[in-house]
């Protein structure tokens, strides 16, 4: 094989490769938002719409504190708040 050749035949899958990573990231970053705005949406629904009231706060607490446990850090009561908000 000619070195012209292969040079061509790297560039080639590079790209092959390089255009598939970014399908892929593309479509776990759609995937996130749509579980993150789906969060929101349970937490909106398990509060019955009230974000102030301590039953709410004590929802997200201790969702905060399963979730974390489970899937680490991300699911802070912040990250959780943040969740609820994009959904309102």
């Amino acid at each position: 094989m000619e070195i012209s050749n292969s040079n061509n035949l790297y560039e080639e899958i590079k790209l092959i490769l390089d255009q598939s990573r970014s399908k892929a990231y593309k479509a776990v970053n759609n995937a996130m938002v749509e579980a993150y705005w789906l969060i929101g949406r349970k937490i909106v629904e398990a509060q019955g719409g009230e974000s102030s009231a301590q039953y709410g706060k004590a929802i997200i607490k201790n969702l905060s504190e399963s979730l974390t446990k489970e899937y680490g850090k991300g699911f802070d009561e912040t990250n959780l708040r943040r969740m609820r908000k994009f959904y309102t």
